[in-house]
């Protein structure tokens, strides 16, 4: 079975573990003194964000989001504990004077303390605005705003203020632990065929380490940025003993199988969370390792030398957790093949992690905070379903607007826990409107793939969990009697609307071939069937005290109490 992907793992955090919370997964000083600390986290699948807001002060705090960085247009909110109690407030700026508060409370309190100096606010908020005084959370770098106060006399803050400029959806931090350094994997002096489409794999060992080290940043080596298309390294089995240098999938280089690392157009670095990292060295094992380089050659240039590849960077303090990625989606198998002349044709993939424990003595549950998707040109979009008893509980991911030239990572914004026993589908819409002739599942660009790689923590020996349409049962529900009659049915059928929904819905309905994988390629095969996979619609505006929707009487009381406080 081969598989690909084509996304460098493009995602960061920092995490912290003394006061460890998923659902807060992001951290950052607003301020130089380090007096002003916000954690954040999201669900861009809910359409909420959360922040906590801690600042040494007994006083009260404000934090908030400006267009420019000053207080004109400003959508903030304002609280602490007072004499009285607690107070908290959504409001908005027109200029350097007194926030006005909002006619809708759109901002959510969680919690609100105050001990030892220091002031923690808890509250959510929708990712879109709710009202004209709300600012929309982009997934592009916003201007954030701070002040506090010595007590809880809301007035001019003189200098305790700032503005801190964040991506707050696609946050990437750059660490530097002490003890660290780097090497790379790459290509050596290899001239790049005539091809149009090239797949070459160079099986090395990595750097010997005594001791256990974490590989916490991967960044690519690129040196033809027109040729090469995409960077896979995979881990290869103890079997795998010599190094080699050859196409790939023609020799040993397929047993390799284990993806620790990937880059694709439209890619950069990607930045391990401060709580995991990859583990090489010690105990881990002194594998070999197959880098793979797609080159997309369309104009079959020659004599062009590559050396591109990783860079992998490393430190001897350990982080918490091992980190893994798990390959889910849909194999490479017979039987995968989209209708020309398709609008919206969906294909599945089906992970059923009950069957973990036939590869894995010791399975656990997979604490994922990031997931990569992918398809190739004809695909649009990407979702994977999250199932727990039958039920659908959430969609992991999803991509709407799916673009094969920008791959980037989802951010899931918090941890998101797969326990043992939960299914994971991976659902790809294909459009093949401009084709006139079948699209197979396939290596080149012009073929097809949907799949999803789950990074997660803690990491365990398994490399993959797919699945394909019963090859005989698919033949059966077609009328075909064995392979060469269905690939007849296949080539000669007549594909029109009609055609193509009965075809789709045979795929959907018929037995699937579930596939878990260990490192060692030992694999398990079952048979499962597909659920019905839904759109989570996004949760409504948050709502504090007042919304649209609310009494007048609702109203006068919410104002009351903001008179009461200030």
């Amino acid at each position: 079975m081969v598989t690909l992907s084509l996304v460098l793992l493009l995602f960061s955090v920092q995490w912290s573990w003394s006061q460890e919370d998923p659902l807060l997964p992001f951290s950052e000083h607003l301020d130089p003194e380090l007096n002003v600390r916000l954690k954040w986290g999201f669900d861009e699948i809910q359409g909420t964000i959360l922040f906590e807001l801690t600042v040494n002060t007994s006083g009260w705090v404000g934090f908030g989001f400006s267009p420019k960085g000053g207080m004109t247009g400003a959508d903030i909110v304002i609280g602490g504990v007072g004499p009285d109690g607690k107070y908290f407030t959504d409001r908005h700026a027109g200029g350097n004077s007194m926030p006005v508060v909002d006619q809708q409370q759109n901002y959510k309190l969680l919690s609100l303390t105050e001990s030892n100096g220091k002031t923690v606010m808890k509250f959510q908020r929708s990712i879109d605005s709710c009202d004209k005084d709300d600012l929309y959370i982009t997934n592009l770098p916003m201007k954030l705003i701070y002040a506090y106060g010595q007590t809880d006399d809301v007035t001019y803050h003189s200098t305790r203020r700032g503005t801190k400029e964040l991506n707050l959806l696609k946050y990437m931090p750059r660490v530097n632990p002490p003890n660290s350094n780097f090497f790379d994997m790459t290509m050596v002096n290899f001239t790049i065929p005539t091809n149009q489409t090239h797949y070459h794999c160079k099986i090395m060992k990595a750097p010997a380490f005594d001791v256990k080290q974490h590989i916490y940043r991967i960044e690519p080596v690129i040196t033809n940025v027109d040729l090469v298309h995409h960077l896979l390294l995979y881990r290869c089995p103890p079997s795998v003993t010599e190094p080699l240098d050859v196409e790939c999938y023609t020799t040993v280089a397929g047993e390799c199988m284990e993806v620790v690392a990937v880059w694709g157009i439209g890619g950069g670095a990607f930045e391990f969370p401060e709580a995991a990292g990859l583990p090489i060295g010690g105990n881990v094992g002194d594998f070999y390792y197959r880098l793979e380089v797609h080159y997309n050659n369309p104009n079959e240039s020659a004599g062009r030398v590559d050396n591109s590849g990783l860079r992998f960077y490393y430190t001897s303090e350990l982080r918490q957790h091992d980190a893994g990625i798990l390959m889910t989606g849909l194999a490479l198998a017979p039987g995968y093949a989209i209708p020309p002349k398709a609008k919206s044709f969906l294909t599945y993939g089906l992970c059923d992690t009950s069957y973990i424990p036939q590869v894995l003595e010791k399975p656990q549950d997979l604490q994922v905070f990031t997931v990569m998707l992918h398809t190739h040109l004809a695909g649009q979009k990407v979702r994977v379903g999250h199932f727990r008893g039958g039920k659908q509980i959430d969609l992991l991911a999803a991509d709407e607007n799916y673009n094969f030239e920008f791959q980037e990572v989802t951010n899931l914004g918090k941890t998101k826990t797969v326990k043992l026993g939960d299914k994971l589908l991976v659902e790809c819409t294909y459009n093949t409107e401009n084709r006139d002739t079948l699209t197979w599942g396939g290596l080149s660009t012009s073929d097809e793939m949907c799949l999803a790689f789950l990074v997660y923590y803690p990491a365990m020996n398994l490399s993959g969990c797919l699945s394909f349409p019963d090859s005989t049962a698919l033949g059966y529900a077609m009328g075909a009697t064995d392979i060469n009659s269905f690939l007849n049915m296949m080539f000669t059928k007549t594909w029109n609307d009609t055609s193509i929904n009965q075809y789709q819905q045979t795929l959907k309905k018929i037995d699937q071939v579930v596939i878990v994988m260990n490192s060692f390629n030992n694999a398990s095969y079952n048979k499962g069937t597909l659920p019905d996979l839904k759109v989570i619609p996004p949760a409504p505006c948050m709502n504090g005290c007042v919304t649209k929707h609310l009494a007048l009487l609702s109203l006068l009381l919410c104002l009351a109490v903001h008179w009461a406080f200030f």
